[in-house]
């Protein structure tokens, strides 16, 4: 029965590790830094806080999920570290509540009131997701939303609105991952992926085009191309395999690659933006965060 070993020794950093998806959260940072130089051009320092903040967030919701999921795990996925018996589920429940207390107390200390009037909705959201939304017919808009807030996170206080086509385009591949992520275990009609295939082309096709490239000259024109065009050859790549064999397997690797992916797709609003260096970071860090991911898988 899952939860029912709660034993007494404390778990391994490493089955911690894989209770959080660890890798997974270098996704994360880019939402914040696409909210920020949308809005306000280079990042200011404030930015540091408010990515630990979301960080903070991101893992407490893989370690409530884990947890609100231990009872499906132990069918579906033995492997997890709940049903296998390596963290116990009040483990993971203490892990969620402790994180998220911490990525509001970054809220507040980076940006005061302000600031966690973007973080509170985003708990909520978060919580309200694995706790009751993910099974319905929500589950993937809450997702989105959950991204969208992130990116509006990092942007400055009455400026927020525009940071939206960037907080958009997030939320619109979020929700292309949920819809997969419901089909890991047993595949997946073709007709899903051929739709989430879709939506990842207009995303990129977007964020290649957005309003005011052509003020901001040929390096943000460059930046934003080549960004959606390694998002769309990676994440792209993947649900076309999962459209030729919609099998467990082949949407498992394309949710897993559209998390990842994420990376590339922030690097070209952010160099829509006008930041080529953040986004170059961006750019350089998604092979090593790949790399990771094959170690510790984000799903």
């Amino acid at each position: 029965m899952p939860g029912s070993n709660d034993f007494e020794r404390s778990p391994r950093l490493a089955d911690l590790a894989h209770l959080i998806r660890l890798p997974a959260a270098l996704s994360v940072p880019g939402d914040v830094l696409a909210g920020a130089v949308a809005s306000a051009g280079p990042p200011r320092p404030r930015v540091l806080g408010t990515m630990a903040s979301s960080v903070a967030l991101y893992w407490a919701g893989m370690a409530l999920n884990d947890y609100a999921d231990a009872t499906v795990d132990a069918v579906e996925r033995p492997e997890r570290p709940i049903p296998s018996g390596r963290v116990a589920r009040r483990t993971a429940l203490a892990t969620a509540t402790g994180l998220t207390a911490a990525g509001l107390g970054l809220a507040a200390l980076t940006g005061g009131r302000r600031a966690l009037g973007v973080a509170l909705p985003l708990t909520g959201l978060v919580w309200a997701y694995d706790l009751g939304l993910k099974s319905t017919p929500a589950g993937p808009a809450a997702m989105a939303g959950t991204r969208a807030l992130n990116v509006l996170a990092g942007a400055e206080p009455g400026r927020r609105t525009t940071a939206l086509p960037a907080a958009l385009l997030i939320g619109a591949h979020t929700y292309t991952v949920t819809a997969l992520s419901r089909h890991e275990i047993s595949g997946a009609p073709r007709a899903l992926p051929a739709a989430t295939l879709a939506g990842s082309t207009a995303t990129a096709l977007t964020a290649a085009a957005l309003p005011g490239l052509r003020r901001r000259g040929r390096t943000a024109r460059i930046g934003a191309a080549t960004g959606a065009l390694g998002y769309l050859a990676s994440y792209g790549a993947a649900q076309v395999r999962a459209v030729r064999e919609p099998s467990a397997t082949n949407v498992r690797t394309a949710v897993g690659t559209g998390i990842m992916s994420l990376m590339p797709l922030q690097a070209a609003l952010t160099a829509a933006a006008g930041s080529a260096l953040p986004a170059g970071a961006l750019a350089l860090a998604h092979p090593l965060a790949r790399r990771l991911a094959r170690k510790v898988s984000p799903t």
